[in-house]
């Protein structure tokens, strides 16, 4: 048998925005240093260029990547994506 998929719900952005109470555009930068494998995918719809989204998984990663960005300086910030590894 083959990979099988774990993954049985995602959350839009501006749903885990609300979610945990962070500005949506925010949240869209910090969550730009996250890969597939942190949990972070695109969905795409008919006539839509997408939407970025979360596992739950990716929501835990980015509430460690929200922590390191209110507590890290902007010049220490890659060290965040480092972090989720």
């Amino acid at each position: 048998m083959g990979h099988v998929n774990k993954v049985s719900r995602v959350f839009t952005l501006s749903h885990v925005a609300e979610m945990l109470g962070e500005d949506e555009e925010w949240l869209f930068e910090v969550a730009e240093e996250m890969d597939t494998e942190d949990g972070q995918l695109w969905v795409v719809g008919v006539g839509e260029d997408g939407v970025r989204a979360f596992t739950d998984d990716g929501i835990e990663n980015l509430k460690e990547l929200i922590a390191i960005h209110k507590d890290t300086p902007a010049s220490s910030k890659n060290a965040a994506k480092r972090s989720l590894r």
